[in-house]
């Protein structure tokens, strides 16, 4: 982790009173930074408020969340040697970003999996056609118990997919099925939604941080 990050970071935490997740928080970013950082993506899932979550995490990850992310000259050249004028426009407007897919988007994929194979595999049918080896799959379930996170989990984990959980104090199964689990320390739903904003929201500011900022060559 760079200095600028590590700064960032345990201000984060001091804001968002994460203390007692530091840990987890630390080994989630080390393992969504080097996904990340080798070329990976992200995948996230989750159900009702964790959906939104899901959505909401890509939405920081894709575009600028704390910073400009400027693109790199070699990027900003070829649009402009590509388009001219309206090339060296999107050049300037453009920004970097940190590849990641929301599950909970596709409704017409997912009514099919729901429809022909199971709403249990509705996440699970995704990561088996989108996930490669050494990506990674943010997996989201304040119960730790959702029946399609969980065969998300499995299915990302047999093909070698790194897995981070987010769940409430129990844990549930998914704390099992996961290579690392933050665990809110609360058990209402309302609550453990409240963690996982300021978890995700660390996070998402530490990656962009580590992987984007500075010259952008």
């Amino acid at each position: 982790m760079k200095a600028r990050t590590g700064e960032l970071f345990e201000k984060e935490l001091r804001a968002g009173k994460l203390e007692p997740l530091r840990e987890e928080l630390l080994a989630a970013f080390e393992l969504l930074a080097e996904a990340l950082g080798a070329g990976g993506k992200v995948l996230v899932c989750g159900n009702g408020g964790s959906a939104a979550d899901s959505e909401h995490i890509v939405g920081e990850l894709m575009k600028g969340f704390r910073s400009r992310r400027e693109l790199p000259a070699a990027d900003r050249e070829r649009l402009e040697s590509a388009w001219g004028e309206e090339g060296r426009v999107l050049a300037g407007r453009l920004q970097r970003a940190l590849p990641a897919i929301s599950l909970v988007s596709q409704v017409s994929l997912g009514t099919a999996v729901a429809n022909d194979l199971g709403a249990d595999l509705v996440f699970a049918q995704q990561v088996y056609g989108y996930g490669r080896t050494g990506d990674a799959l943010i997996a989201i379930s304040t119960s730790g118990n959702a029946a399609n996170v969980l065969a998300a989990c499995r299915t990302a984990r047999a093909f070698g997919l790194i897995v981070v959980g987010l769940t409430g104090r129990q844990g549930g199964e998914l704390a099992r099925v996961c290579d690392r689990c933050l665990r809110a320390p609360a058990t209402e739903t309302s609550e453990v939604q409240v963690w996982h904003l300021r978890c995700y929201h660390l996070l998402c500011a530490a990656l962009e941080l580590e992987l984007l900022e500075g010259d952008p060559g």
